[in-house]
């Protein structure tokens, strides 16, 4: 049985420098105060690593990220938000060495528990050998227990008197691990001839389908700078935008956000005409869900408001929506009535995914839309921000619709599809369940998303620990339980997930 002891940073990963994913814990975890500070600190932390201190520039980054955080709250962000950063900078070549190999260990100087969510699940990792944070009455000191030389003693200690096969490495790298392994592989890493015969067989890295967080882009000092500069100001245009909703009539909406750098509309397909025009009434606008703003995009394209139902969003996001929402309550007869009543006064918008998903990923669609109506009209949404992410599972939502008008130029592509034809529909004697898969697939096609089998409880699941219905009791949930859950979830959708890896 071969094994492999991998560095993470600047091997698994491209980026040698890990200063970034501490940015990210410090705004994700504790707000723009540290994450300012650790960035005024960086020229100090790169003056260490110039003199050769390394490992003092590291702890000084750990302590500052770190200290008075609490450890649930880094347990959660590296679940929910660090993933996906990581995933973006995966080296290619050193995982196909990696994954080739039975027993797999990952050596990193992040703290531990910053990266074993990661490691372990997506890049199917054994064990990881990294520093610990000290902590005390459940927040982080800043300090770690050992020193980073302590790797060799771990690696030891997890193979006892066997060698591993392989250990990769950098070119410049101190890691004494290396001198342990039978075979030493540096960067570039070169396949042999066998090694590309088994490449048909090698499965990629299980992607990130779900991830949380505000920042789109990878903090790195020079976007961190832009970003801080940028939200002074994005909260002054937030406002205007949002003022300017409120107050102008929705048709004149797409007139004035211009003005102000606002979003950019991309209209394609033909809209059905308003029901003043048309025999037909209660249209079901069926839309892949993106952000909060789906239905509001979706009205000021038609300039008419259209209300939309919705579930677990603040009274802080109604009060601002510039058009009405209808409030379902997941109970389904209640819910039925509810969209009944509202068809019956007119057009409707409702986005069966339950929540929302960045990636380019469908979750599955509820079937609830197709029993009550056969005038539906499916809608492709997609967005496009520049610095944050106008959706959450951690935060607070209310801020969403915020966030989404920071970014400098949102960017919204509606894509309208043809009326579903009766044959489509549950008149023709079709289930409600292929009527919604139907739906959900030739939005995936328009957008080129995949189709998923996921649903909303996955998520927050897979995200904050809990079932999306129990606020904030993602700190009662530590990292062991979080992948536990990944797996039973991935487990329940064992086809879906297969279809990556081919």
């Amino acid at each position: 049985m071969d094994s492999i002891v991998s560095e993470l940073e600047g091997v698994l990963l491209k980026d040698p420098n890990p200063f970034c994913y501490f940015m990210l814990m410090a705004f994700e975890a504790s707000g723009v105060v540290r994450f300012a500070l650790l960035l005024m600190l960086w020229p100090i932390i790169r003056l260490l690593e110039f003199l050769g201190r390394d490992d003092y520039g590291l702890k000084l980054t750990i302590f500052v990220a770190t200290i008075g955080v609490r450890i649930s709250e880094i347990e959660s962000v590296s679940r929910a938000v660090l993933p996906k950063f990581y995933f973006d900078d995966i080296n290619m070549e050193a995982w196909r060495i990696f994954s080739m190999c039975d027993k797999k260990v990952v050596v990193t100087k992040i703290p531990r528990i910053m990266v074993e969510r990661f490691v372990k699940v997506h890049l199917r990792c054994d064990e990881v050998v990294g520093s610990e944070l000290v902590s005390k009455y459940g927040f982080a000191t800043g300090f770690i227990k050992d020193d980073f030389d302590k790797v060799y003693d771990g690696i030891v200690a997890l193979f006892g008197d066997e060698q591993p096969s392989f250990g990769l490495g950098r070119p410049k790298s101190t890691s004494s691990f290396l001198s342990l392994c039978k075979e030493q592989l540096q960067s570039p890493f070169l396949r042999s001839k066998s090694q590309d015969q088994q490449q048909e067989v090698i499965i990629n890295p299980l992607p990130v389908i779900f991830h949380d967080g505000r920042l789109v882009i990878r903090p790195t000092p020079f976007s961190a700078l832009i970003i801080l500069l940028w939200i002074p100001l994005g909260i002054i245009i937030a406002t205007i935008r949002i003022l300017t909703g409120l107050i102008f009539p929705i048709w004149t909406i797409p007139y004035l956000t211009p003005l102000f750098g606002g979003k950019v509309l991309i209209v394609k397909g033909n809209p059905p005409p308003s029901p003043a025009t048309t025999t037909n009434s209660g249209v079901l606008f069926v839309c892949t869900h993106r952000t909060l703003m789906d239905p509001v995009v979706l009205s000021i394209v038609l300039q008419r408001k259209i209300p939309a139902v919705t579930y677990s969003v603040s009274r802080l996001t109604e009060i601002l929506s510039p058009i009405p929402t209808v409030r379902l309550t997941r109970i389904r007869d209640v819910d039925a009535q509810k969209i009944k009543h509202q068809l019956e006064k007119g057009d409707l918008v409702v986005c069966p995914e339950g929540t929302t998903c960045r990636e380019p990923f469908l979750l599955r669609f509820s079937a609830l839309f197709a029993e009550l109506t056969n005038s539906i009209v499916p809608v492709a949404m997609n967005d496009r921000v520049g610095f944050f992410h106008a959706t959450t599972a951690r935060g607070w939502k209310a801020m969403d619709p915020i966030f989404f008008f920071m970014n400098p130029r949102p960017i919204y592509e509606v894509t309208f599809l043809n009326k579903l034809p009766e044959d489509a529909t549950c008149s023709s004697g079709k289930s409600p369940h292929d009527v919604a898969n139907y739906v959900q697939r030739i939005l995936g096609a328009t957008l080129g998303f995949e189709c998923t089998n996921f649903t909303r409880k996955d998520k927050y699941r897979i995200l904050a620990g809990n079932d999306g219905l129990t606020k904030n009791s993602s700190t009662n949930y530590g990292i062991k339980k979080s992948i536990d859950t990944f797996k039973n979830v991935v487990g329940t959708r064992k086809n879906m997930i297969m279809s990556y890896f081919i």
